[in-house]
């Protein structure tokens, strides 16, 4: 045991990515476990290692931890990126609760009907720069730092700066109406520890192309019928 965090997930970004986002910005290294097959995946659940059947996993201070929120919460405190007071983790987990809505859009949307894709791009977009993006503008200019909550880095700067790419890889210009934003994400992607993150060769993932999806609608028996649901709930509540 090497005392490092161990992810296990399959190899591309899905809801593991905001984990690993977090972990790289607070310095710390971490292994992965990926999995490329159902059979891989089976074998991890016929293990007892998943509570819920479900990744992410990730291992950590003698624990097997599930769901994606719960694992964020305990990396962000242990690392002292979840604010000094109950306070600030009030507005930290406002924030990213937000930003988690921007970010399963767009996670699911290289899975939309081709038919279907340019209207759910469009959506996205509309969303981020009418509902979304304006909060953190705001919030911006009214806190007056160079951060989100208090005056040093914490978990909502990090997913911030993490859905701010994820959607300029929808739309490059997507940031063009909102220049503390723009300030923000140059300022941001500057931090030592994610600077490296950001670098060629990290453990950051690449978007999903056909082959990637491919694969992970193998191991989880992706159900489009299910996925269809979930996107018109989506929609329906945004």
């Amino acid at each position: 045991m090497t005392g490092k965090p161990v992810l296990h997930y399959f190899n591309g970004r899905g809801r593991m990515e905001s984990i690993r986002w977090l972990l790289a910005a607070a310095g710390v290294e971490f292994e992965e476990e990926l999995f490329e097959t159902r059979e891989e995946f089976e074998k991890l659940i016929q293990g007892g290692a998943l509570m819920y059947e479900q990744v992410p996993m990730v291992e950590i201070d003698g624990m097997k931890m599930v769901q994606t929120r719960a694992i964020l919460r305990y990396i962000a405190a242990k690392y002292d990126l979840y604010g000094r007071n109950r306070e600030e983790q009030a507005w930290i987990d406002m924030y990213v609760e937000g930003l988690r809505d921007l970010s399963d859009m767009i996670m699911f949307f290289p899975l939309s009907l081709p038919e279907e894709k340019a209207m759910n791009l469009e959506y996205i977009l509309q969303r981020a720069t009418t509902r979304f993006f304006p909060v953190y503008e705001k919030a911006l200019k009214d806190h007056g730092q160079d951060f989100l909550v208090g005056n040093r880095l914490s978990w909502a700067d990090v997913q911030l700066l993490e859905v701010i790419l994820m959607t300029e890889e929808c739309e490059a210009s997507v940031l063009s109406g909102f220049p503390l934003l723009q300030d923000f994400k140059v300022r941001t992607s500057q931090i030592p520890t994610i600077n490296r993150f950001l670098q060629p060769g990290s453990q950051r993932k690449p978007q999903l192309d056909e082959e990637s999806m491919g694969t992970a609608k193998d191991i989880f028996k992706f159900d489009r019928g299910m996925f269809l649901k979930n996107m018109s709930t989506i929609v329906a509540e945004y």
